[in-house]
């Protein structure tokens, strides 16, 4: 293996950066469907991020530990606290941030633990359970259980998020479904001009 072949990079703070860019100079309303666009391709980007680290891993590029550390940079990178001005702006990449968290637990899940036994669905209302009884902590795990499952092929029933109260869990979710929209396609989302 040359030195080339080790440094595939998969995600920079350059192009976390290059996003945050382009929603500073929007005027972002997430009633309007541009805005919302922008938003979710911010979103859905990071996850194809991981799902390409995972790609890596499946095909032996990289293994396991290069695998986590790679999860965790992506993590570290798109988690970051970001320094807007406008406070509506912030409240909706913080909206994002939320979303990608069980994105990243349930990638190191995938790669430290593997699959875990169980159905989305069940992970799902369960969590949605776990948030109404204010047990936040087992809500994400039971989340993050769900996307190992996606990870590994299972289907994200998108009636299932519709039913969800709003709150937590169904951010969450709507980070997994990013997650398997990003499994299903893998193609990085173009930074339009």
């Amino acid at each position: 293996m040359t030195d080339d072949d080790a440094v595939e990079t998969f995600y920079t703070d350059e192009r976390w950066q290059n996003w945050l860019d382009r929603l500073e100079e929007e005027d972002l309303d997430p009633e309007n469907e541009d805005s919302a666009r922008l938003l979710l391709n911010l979103q859905d980007d990071a996850a194809i991020a991981i799902v390409k680290v995972l790609a890596a891993l499946d095909d032996g590029r990289i293994d396991e530990d290069r695998a986590v550390e790679e999860i965790h940079t992506v993590r570290d990178i798109v988690l970051a606290d970001v320094a807007f001005d406008d406070e509506d702006k912030v409240m909706l990449i913080d909206g994002v941030q939320t979303s990608l968290v069980p994105v990243f637990y349930a990638a190191e899940e995938y790669v430290v633990g593997g699959v875990v036994d169980g159905d989305v669905s069940e992970f799902v209302r369960a969590a949605a359970d776990a948030e109404a009884e204010d047990d936040l902590d087992a809500a994400l795990g039971y989340v993050v259980q769900a996307g190992t499952r996606i990870i590994d092929g299972e289907a994200l029933d998108i009636d299932l998020v519709e039913d969800l109260e709003y709150g937590l869990v169904s951010e969450w979710v709507n980070g997994l479904d990013s997650l398997q929209s990003a499994i299903e396609d893998p193609e990085v989302v173009e930074e339009e001009d």
